[in-house]
């Protein structure tokens, strides 16, 4: 249930677990307040941020750095296909791109 005046958005914590960034809403919580994630260029430590289709994010997974787009608000915590058609990434930080 979205929050009041909050249509059409998505708590962080939430996102990050439906995307399968995160393998519960516990490490989702965790990692915002850790301050691991950007939202739109603005580090975010509230689990409770709103988040908009058309939000770019940056955050960490593994030892990796995923900045990603938001395409559409997932409804659900889908299967993985599912979770990857609401994203696209944009870049792809800490891979070996010398070949």
């Amino acid at each position: 249930m979205a929050s009041p005046g909050a249509a059409g958005s998505i708590r962080l914590d939430k996102l990050l677990w439906y995307l399968r960034f995160a393998r519960s809403r516990s490490i989702a919580q965790a990692m915002v307040a850790a301050g691991h994630i950007r939202l739109d260029g603005r580090r975010v430590t509230r689990a409770s941020a709103a988040v908009h289709a058309g939000a770019t994010l940056v955050l960490p997974v593994g030892e990796r750095i995923e900045v990603i787009r938001l395409l559409t608000v997932p409804s659900r915590r889908g299967p993985a296909p599912e979770a990857q058609s609401c994203y696209v990434r944009l870049e792809d930080r800490g891979s070996s791109a010398a070949s």
